[in-house]
């Protein structure tokens, strides 16, 4: 048997230098005369073992990790290839606590094989979603998507379901799919990594949404700076049109299903699904009025449904086990597992997926293993730039939206960025509303003057002039923006200005007195 080695090339791994390992280990074999055959995998999500190297053997594989190009020769000398023990061996995968901890369902099949192997995809379970779909009612696709419970993990946690029924049920010549792979928000990576390392998932998921609704035409919307991800599934979608999975017959079946990969222009706004839509007809990024919904009056005034990479992604397992099977995991009205990314001053950072339910503080404390520079925690931010800052206090909060949003949070796109106790909240709330000013499209009032005014009224805080007063005025814009602003961009940015001020209040005291309180 040829041994195969498995190298990500998934963009996380090769920033930590996964390339320079694969032609270090190349330059080995080579001059070893060893035979083997390198496969080139996506990322299992841990990247505080990056770059991490599986080898196949007899009894499994076997991984090591973090893996440096300076390793290769002492990991061969130690019977690397058959699984020897060596100062990076970390043995089976499955088995390091990080991975035996989760719940994967959406990201089953990340980081096990060739992303780009149409065969491996199906010999994992791939496709099986969609044959059960092509043999269904439209309705009836819908109605087991609705009875999963899925929910939108973009951020908003909308019902799936019910998106798809009123693009089902609303009449029009054309139809559209439109994915949002326009992922900015800080801490996040999960639709990258679904994109470089399982990309088949998110077209079959793409594929059973545009027959259950009727569409025939699908776009993923990719930010330019995932470049990786953009080659990734362009080949894929190539592969996939050329094996009868995308085309005129999907899977031999009537239904006609065809798509194509959009890059944006590097707006956060473009995130906002209106602003998307403007971006893909070619207009400038610019959030819509709604009433009407992109449900009815979408990408070229069609009916479209807009989800999110994970909320297609997740589909397939649903039409594959059944909608009973994936509501079994969750709590409440969160329904399935949702793909936690852990990053900042944290050490275990990396992707865990797991049913809702979990703590924040088991999240931070045992599975991210508390702060990377070992001090304490001060605050988390969960949900990107626009989410709250968690104090301590609140790391009782299990991770399930109605919950978050009982405290005045968001889970957002699930993204955790973790600060020691060396961070300044006022620092943060100002970086928030200089954050919205500068990618806001300019559209409304509230978010386009709202955070102008606000960086200026924090600057005055952090001088300490009239700090009483000022915060009292920051206070009000925020509840301006909250209920103003036309999208999530100025409605969300008090979020993290308003925790700040609420949970840390020490930080925003007149220079003076923060001094005497250090």
């Amino acid at each position: 048997m040829i041994p195969r080695i498995y190298i990500p090339c998934d963009s996380g791994a090769i920033a930590l230098g996964a390339d320079k390992v694969a032609r270090a280990i190349e330059a080995e074999l080579k001059e070893r005369g060893v035979e083997a055959k390198i496969v080139r995998n996506g990322s299992r999500g841990a990247y505080f073992l990056e770059p991490m190297v599986e080898v196949a053997t007899e009894t499994g594989r076997v991984a090591y990790g973090p893996v440096k190009p300076s390793d290769v020769k002492s990991l061969f000398d130690s019977g690397f290839l058959k699984g020897g023990h060596h100062k990076r061996w970390l043995g089976a995968p499955d088995k390091i606590p990080f991975f035996a901890k989760q719940t994967r369902l959406t990201f089953a099949r990340c980081g096990i094989n060739d992303p780009l192997s149409l065969d491996a995809y199906k010999s994992l379970g791939g496709l099986r979603g969609l044959q059960n779909a092509v043999a269904m009612a439209p309705a009836d696709v819908v109605s087991q998507v609705t009875e999963s419970g899925l929910r939108g993990r973009g951020g908003a946690g909308f019902p799936t379901g019910i998106k798809w029924k009123t693009v089902l049920d609303t009449a029009g010549a054309q139809k559209y799919i439109v994915c949002n792979a326009d992922e900015g928000d800080s801490a996040t990576f999960a639709d990258r990594m679904i994109m470089e390392g399982d990309p088949f998932v998110l077209i079959e998921g793409m594929a059973i949404a545009g027959i259950a609704t009727g569409a025939t035409k699908g776009f993923v919307y990719i930010r330019s700076e995932y470049p990786h991800a953009v080659a990734t599934m362009n080949k894929a979608v190539a592969i996939a049109r050329k094996a009868g999975v995308l085309g005129v017959n999907v899977l031999g079946s009537p239904n006609a299903f065809d798509m194509e990969i959009r890059v944006g222009a590097g707006a956060y706004v473009c995130g906002e699904e209106t602003s998307l839509l403007n971006s893909l007809e070619g207009k400038r990024g610019v959030v819509r009025a709604k009433p009407p919904l992109p449900a009815i009056q979408g990408l070229f005034g069609r009916p479209t449904v807009i989800n999110n990479v994970i909320s297609l992604a997740s589909v397939p397992i649903i039409m594959d086990k059944g909608a009973a099977y994936y509501k079994d995991f969750g709590m409440g009205r969160s329904r399935g597992t949702i793909p936690i990314q852990i990053a900042g001053n944290v050490k275990n950072g990396g992707l865990f997926e797991t049913a809702f339910g979990l703590t924040l503080g088991e999240i931070v404390d045992d599975i991210g293993g508390g702060t990377a520079s070992g001090r304490p925690v001060k605050a988390v931010q969960v949900g990107g730039p626009l989410g709250a800052y968690f104090p301590r206090a609140l790391f009782d909060t299990p991770f399930d939206y109605e919950e978050f949003a009982k405290r005045d949070g968001l889970i957002g796109h699930a993204g955790i960025t973790v600060f020691d106790d060396t961070a300044d909240m006022l620092k943060q709330a100002r970086f928030a509303m200089e954050f919205c000013a500068i990618e806001s499209c300019g559209k409304c009032t509230p978010c386009r003057i709202g955070s102008t005014r606000g960086v200026e009224v924090l600057d005055k805080v952090a001088a300490g002039i009239e700090a009483e007063k000022n915060l009292a005025l920051v206070t009000d814009l925020c509840n301006t923006m909250k209920f103003g602003s036309l999208c999530a961009l100025g409605g969300f940015t008090p979020y993290p200005v308003m925790s700040s001020i609420t949970h840390f209040p020490e930080d925003f005291k007149p220079a003076p007195a923060r001094v005497a309180a250090e």
